[in-house]
Order: C-alpha cells, then sequence, then structure tokens
C-alpha cells in the first residue's frame, strides 16, 4: 500500500482551516500515531496571561483527527473528555495522538499535550465514529 507523504498529508489538512489559521502544524504520522505542534502566540492568551483551554483543544482534535484520517476512511469525533493538567510554560504546544482501538465503526484515541519544555499541559480521551 502506498502512503501519501507528509506534504501530501499537510496539504490535504490544509482545508481544516480553523485549527491550520490558529496555527497548527503537521509534524509527523504513521499508522495511528501523530505528532501536530502550535506556536504560542499572543493570539492564544487568555485575560490572565495563559494559554487558552480552547486554544490547547483544538490542536489536541486536530491531531487526532489528522492520526485517525490521513490514510483511512474517514473518522469523526463521537465524545472528547479533556483534563487540563498545568499550564503552558514553553513557546510551543506539541499534541501527540494515539490509536487505543481501532473497530469497525468505532475508534479511541489518547492526545497528550505538552509544552516544549516537557511539561504536561493536557490530556484528551477521544471516541470516533469510523464512516463508511
Amino acid at each position: 500500500m502506498d502512503y501519501p507523504t507528509l506534504e501530501e498529508v499537510r496539504k490535504r489538512f490544509a482545508h481544516d482551516r480553523f485549527a491550520t489559521e490558529s496555527g497548527a502544524v503537521i509534524e509527523e504520522v504513521r499508522e495511528g500515531y501523530a505528532r501536530c505542534s502550535m506556536s504560542i502566540t499572543p493570539f492564544h492568551l487568555n485575560a490572565a496571561g495563559a494559554v487558552m483551554g480552547g486554544a490547547i483543544f483544538t490542536l489536541a482534535d486536530f491531531t487526532f483527527a489528522v492520526a485517525a484520517n490521513w490514510n483511512q476512511p474517514l473518522h469523526v469525533s463521537l465524545t472528547s473528555q479533556i483534563t487540563y493538567l498545568a499550564a503552558a510554560k514553553g513557546k510551543k504546544l506539541i499534541a501527540q495522538a494515539r490509536m487505543v482501538k481501532e473497530g469497525r465503526s468505532t475508534c479511541f484515541y489518547i492526545t497528550d499535550v505538552t509544552d516544549d519544555l516537557g511539561n504536561v499541559v493536557a490530556q484528551v480521551t477521544t471516541s470516533g465514529f469510523v464512516k463508511a
């Protein structure tokens, strides 16, 4: 089976406008896995000067979408649960999504979000539906 290149995957997901306009970048993809990042800018900060939870979730959700869809039928989120664990301290967020279970009609992924200093920022669990 011929897999798409990283550049082909990036081109496909460029149509995910909210995530890409927010600064999400695909760094790596492989079977059941994706790593994406987002440089932290003033656009991502809340009134307290911390990274907005919505920015963290956007990156995590996008990373799930890339991991689940880069070379497979369309997967969509059924549910997502995010646990915020610490404020980001670095200049970049990094999300890594990994498949835990893939069935005929559903899937389950865990996405860990860290900053570029290695601090764990959040964890997201996502149940998805496989649209055949």
